[in-house]
């Protein structure tokens, strides 16, 4: 295998742990928020945070340096309208997704604390969940973009 070859098939694995990452994470933390069980979402908030540390923030690092590495060995200009477009939309997500994990240690802690001591969570909890969300959609959206653009390579402008 070339190193070309090699480079695509890391970048596309990473793609996939880092939207699937997400996504899975934000499936069970929305759901988690919707029940009454401070336990449920201090252990899923938990295992949320373990997850973006163990998966999505390595693979935030490897998409943009395998792909880089690649757009230079294929000669592509980073002006190509698909990859400009494609860094755009990444840089964007990665803008909503950074004060989504500070939000999540956040909702973590809060939860733990709540759970330890038999309490309700505090209100911030909620305005916290709400920007939580709010943010995450956004993002996805973004990635979605950035699949797309890399599969379809579509002439935009020119």
């Amino acid at each position: 295998m070339n190193t070309y070859l090699l480079l695509k098939y890391v970048h596309i694995l990473s793609s996939v742990v880092l939207v699937g990452t997400g996504f899975g994470s934000a499936y069970y933390l929305f759901f988690a928020n919707r029940t009454r069980s401070v336990e449920v979402k201090a252990e899923v908030s938990r295992l949320c945070v373990r997850a973006d540390w163990w998966f999505t923030t390595p693979t935030v690092i490897i998409q943009p340096v395998t792909g880089f590495v690649m757009v230079y060995l294929a000669q592509f200009p980073l002006t190509t309208p698909w990859i400009a477009l494609s860094l755009a939309l990444y840089v964007f997500a990665g803008i909503c997704w950074l004060p989504v994990v500070w939000l999540q240690i956040q909702m973590a802690k809060m939860a733990h604390t709540a759970h330890a001591h038999g309490s309700a969570l505090p209100d911030s909890y909620e305005r916290y969940r709400r920007w939580w969300e709010g943010l995450g959609y956004p993002a996805f959206v973004s990635m979605v973009g950035v699949f797309y653009l890399m599969v379809a390579k579509p002439a935009l402008w020119n």
